[in-house]
């Protein structure tokens, strides 16, 4: 990955992150308004309806209280009939409808009814709650159900004792709970409804859209607000009250929050339930409107963003990437690159600094390569003089025997000079020799490659070295460790040489007789031959310098013979090392890479072009 596209995406995600992340808190913090604003509305309404339900209480008491008051009223509690009251059974329907009550019962002392305006065949039945609880009579308005002909009816009722002769008379009267709903006006988008759940019987849903509210989906917030609750459950809400969004599914209401609220009855038991509905339509577009601006700003933030941050590192990259190039131009040899600075900043500055590197590299190249070269013919010259300086010596005392001898003993001349034309002979040999090996370094032949069988070949190098093996007093004993290799890809010429090379001179290593280990075996990718000696081991120093040209740690080598090897190898895209330990003898690694189909077929390419 280049530079410019790391900034690239570096600018684009910190844009990005940083857009999504006020998006989010926006998002977040309107999320958190409109809830607020949901609590305050549905407060609101609550305390609208609390308000309206303590206004219809104080109305139903004030108007049982005026019939409480009223002479016919007195009259009846004071008269003393003997608890004969059959002839007021209609006196309760007559006290409703001049005070618009829907429920009015006239209670005995007994308990007993003695007029009922809804429900007049009640006539004589007592009243087991009131019987059962006199000290739990509520001097408040309550709510209760309330028996009729057709069936439980929730409503809002109160209870005033009317004092007679020793004895109470009581008055229930009230309205139905659907009035106080009736005269709510709650804001748009809030709904209010009851769940009413009598003692016996279903429970049912009182208010507005009281047919398009699934009873089931609402029973755990009822049931959550009708059980009690201990501190470590309730959180943040309080008893008697909870809330949970609601979703009515297809086809029904939009989603709401539903707030449940139990309203309270004669007893500790919870008669009913008012249930706030505040959708959410409105909410839920806002937030998908400020989610939607939040994508579209962080989009067009990211956009530009993008856009600025490709100029500024197209700026920034390409001098970088023009040192680049000019770096790698010089690593392939091209000491004439220059980078123009383009300007007065770090980078700037850089190229100029590159520039006056590359200068400074150019001429210590310069100076380095005019050292190496001076150095390397004085050591030609050293060398070379060196080696012929050994031969020239015998040279010149034959010549001079030879003037001698005729100058001085004419009649063995004869003898004289044939033996002296023999040491002439050798030693002009000995120079041709020298110069050849110098000659054969300095001008080593291109490998021609082909699928050489390299055990075949270490087998007829030992067969020509055997006879010298086997002659004098030290002898070399020779043991074979050829594995099955498949063919290497080389010049079976060189490679013969070099092999040669190598046991001559681990012979050298061994004057007093030894043991000379070949090897071979199969690496991944190539084939490794192995030569090891019994000889006197070379020191680590001498290991490391080993192939170096010109160094021998023979008394009359040139020192050429191992450098011609590792260039042999080297030519075949091997390896070659060693490795000694001094007086436990010495091993020579070679690593040649393996033949393959490609290899032939570009062989093959080669010999038709020849």
């Amino acid at each position: 990955m280049s530079l410019k596209t790391k900034l690239l995406l570096l600018v684009a995600l910190s844009i990005a992150g940083s857009v999504g992340a006020v998006a989010w808190l926006i998002e977040e913090r309107a999320h958190d308004s409109f809830r607020e604003i949901e609590k305050e509305r549905t407060a609101a309404l609550v305390n609208q309806f609390r308000r309206e339900f303590d206004h219809e209480g104080e109305e139903i008491a004030r108007r049982i209280e005026t019939i409480a008051n009223s002479e016919a009223m007195l009259r009846l509690v004071m008269e003393d009939n003997g608890g004969d009251f059959s002839s007021h059974m209609s006196d309760a329907a007559g006290y409703a409808s001049s005070q618009g009550l829907g429920f009015l019962e006239m209670i005995a002392p007994d308990g007993a009814t003695i007029s009922s305006a809804h429900w007049p065949a009640r006539f004589g039945y007592k009243q087991r709650w009131f019987l059962d609880s006199p000290a739990l009579r509520p001097q408040q308005p309550f709510l209760k159900h309330m028996e009729t002909p057709q069936g439980s009816k929730l409503a809002l009722l109160c209870l005033r004792p009317v004092h007679g002769h020793g004895a109470d008379f009581y008055l229930i009267g009230g309205r139905t709970l659907d009035a106080v709903l009736d005269s709510l006006s709650p804001p748009e988008g809030l709904r209010v409804t009851i769940y009413s759940s009598p003692e016996q019987g279903e429970p049912e849903i009182l208010g507005q859209l009281k047919d398009g509210v699934d009873l089931a989906k609402l029973t755990p917030l009822i049931q959550q607000v009708l059980t009690p609750q201990s501190s470590a459950t309730q959180g943040n809400e309080k008893r008697g009250e909870a809330w949970r969004i609601i979703d009515w599914g297809p086809g029904a209401v939009e989603e709401e929050i539903v707030h449940a609220i139990a309203l309270p009855g004669y007893s500790d038991r919870v008669p009913a339930v008012l249930l706030v509905g505040n959708s959410l339509e409105r909410e839920t577009a806002l937030e998908t409107r400020i989610r939607n601006i939040s994508l579209t700003i962080a989009g067009v933030g990211v956009a530009l963003g993008v856009i600025v941050s490709g100029i500024i590192t197209a700026r920034l990259s390409r001098p970088i990437k023009r040192l680049a190039s000019a770096a790698a131009a010089i690593g392939h040899g091209d000491w004439d690159v220059r980078v123009e600075p383009g300007s007065r900043d770090e980078i700037g500055k850089l190229a100029a600094a590159f520039n006056l590197m590359t200068q400074e590299l150019i001429s210590q190249r310069e100076r380095l390569v005019q050292s190496e070269r001076v150095a390397a013919w004085r050591e030609l010259a050293r060398r070379l003089a060196h080696e012929l300086k050994n031969p020239l010596f015998p040279l010149q005392i034959t010549v001079e025997n030879l003037l001698r001898a005729r100058e001085t003993t004419p009649e063995q001349f004869e003898e004289v000079f044939r033996e002296s034309t023999a040491t002439l002979l050798e030693e002009i040999n000995n120079l041709k020799t020298i110069i050849g090996r110098f000659s054969d370094f300095s001008k080593m032949p291109a490998p021609r490659l082909e699928a050489v069988d390299l055990d075949e070949l270490v087998r007829g190098v030992i067969q020509l070295v055997q006879g010298q093996l086997a002659r004098g007093p030290a002898r070399v004993e020779t043991e074979l460790e050829l594995g099955p290799v498949p063919a290497v890809r080389g010049d079976p010429v060189l490679l013969r040489r070099a092999i040669e090379n190598l046991v001559l001179n681990a012979i050298d290593a061994m004057p007093r007789g030894g043991k000379l280990t070949f090897r071979t075996r199969q690496n991944h990718r190539s084939v490794v031959f192995e030569l090891a000696d019994s000889g006197e081991g070379l020191t680590t120093e001498e290991c490391a310098r080993l192939f170096t040209p010109y160094y021998t740690t023979k008394e009359h080598g040139t020192g050429l013979g191992l450098a011609i090897v590792q260039s042999v190898v080297s030519d075949h895209g091997g390896q070659i090392s060693v490795s000694s330990t001094k007086d436990c003898g010495t091993t020579f690694h070679m690593e040649l890479p393996l033949w393959d189909s490609r290899d032939e077929s570009h062989h093959r390419e080669r010999g038709a072009t020849a």
